[in-house]
């Protein structure tokens, strides 16, 4: 019998047919779930695949007719709450269908896109999911040509031949502001997001709709972009303190870029939410955890997540099915981070 402590980069299917008793033909049915098999085989081929740290060859099984139970996922980063749930929701699904993920990061660099996803679809990945790609136009016809299914999450804006699942960004804003203009604000500043995503776009587009629709003139000093980093949101806040006039109240396109806007308000001695109100957008885990907790808009991005594997799971079995595009609606969550404006 085979030592425990083999390495595994050496196991193969015969060795893991021989310890658990059956036939290779057996162990392959099991890792390519192809057939019934009988379930003491099966528990006693997962306790080999285990003891031997046995891995199954994706690229192999694919080659060899084999559909690969691995799904493919793109995200610009893993460092926030954002990120995290979305995954949470796609981990859900995938699981449900007993399927893997297999996660890159690009770290929001266009280079990194195309060799990722050329690498996922020569037979590692049986789909793709696209979370906010930068340049999502070098590489979606070819993955069309292959018809090799993809879905994109949270970006909309590109083409009209991709399928997508997204939120209701515009809405979301327009009572975000709405929100703090019941309040009395008037002067209120805008840390929007980066040019490139359509999301960031649809949120700017609301801000603007809404001042519009309240006769609210608008002030483009009051618009300084934050790029959705703690960062980004902390530089802007600090440009639209400095303003001769600065606002009463400050939305940040995203939960991250709002604890900047925090951290520069509180640098300067202010008070939240006595000397200035503060909004976000998305209500990942740390806004509710935070003191004051944020008022935010919250973006069901568990459930984006969960429908985007959904609907990769539909083009997986057919393939030819028409573009979709799913748009979940958006919530204002009151916490504590905004209050009635005070004219001092």
């Amino acid at each position: 019998m085979l030592s425990d402590d083999k390495p595994f980069s050496n196991v193969t299917i015969k060795d893991v047919a021989k310890v658990a008793g059956v036939s290779h033909a057996t162990v392959s049915r099991v890792i390519n779930n192809t057939t019934k098999v009988a379930d003491d085989k099966r528990e006693r081929i997962l306790d080999a695949m285990d003891r031997l740290g046995y891995v199954p060859n994706m690229q192999a099984r694919s080659l060899a007719g084999g559909r690969t139970k691995v799904i493919g996922l793109l995200v610009p980063d893993i460092g926030n709450g954002y990120t995290g749930t979305i995954i949470e929701g796609i981990d859900a699904e995938l699981s449900a269908h007993d399927y893997d993920m297999m996660l890159y990061t690009t770290h929001h660099r266009k280079v990194k896109e195309p060799i990722y996803v050329q690498s996922l679809t020569q037979g590692m990945a049986a789909g793709l999911l696209l979370l906010l790609p930068v340049d999502p136009s070098a590489y979606l016809e070819g993955l069309r040509r292959k018809k090799f299914p993809y879905v994109v999450i949270d970006h909309q804006g590109f083409d009209n031949f991709s399928s997508t699942v997204g939120a209701t960004n515009r809405q979301g804003v327009y009572d975000g502001i709405t929100y703090l203009i019941e309040l009395g604000h008037r002067r209120i500043g805008f840390v929007s997001g980066p040019d490139m995503m359509s999301c960031s776009m649809e949120r700017l587009a609301g801000y603007r709709a809404v001042l519009n629709d309240q006769g609210i003139s608008y002030d483009d000093r009051l618009i300084v972009p934050g790029n959705h980093t703690q960062l980004g949101g902390y530089k802007a806040c600090v440009q639209l303190l400095d303003l001769e006039k600065p606002p009463s109240a400050i939305f940040a396109a995203n939960d991250v870029s709002a604890f900047g806007v925090i951290d520069a308000a509180r640098a300067r001695g202010m008070h939240i939410p006595d000397d200035i109100s503060i909004m976000g957008f998305d209500d990942i885990p740390q806004a509710g955890w935070m003191t004051p907790a944020l008022t935010t808009v919250r973006q069901p991005l568990f459930a984006m997540g969960r429908q985007a594997a959904k609907m990769l799971f539909e083009f997986i079995e057919e393939p030819k099915g028409p573009m979709r595009r799913l748009q979940l609606s958006t919530e204002l969550v009151i916490r504590e981070t905004c209050a009635r404006f005070k004219d001092i």
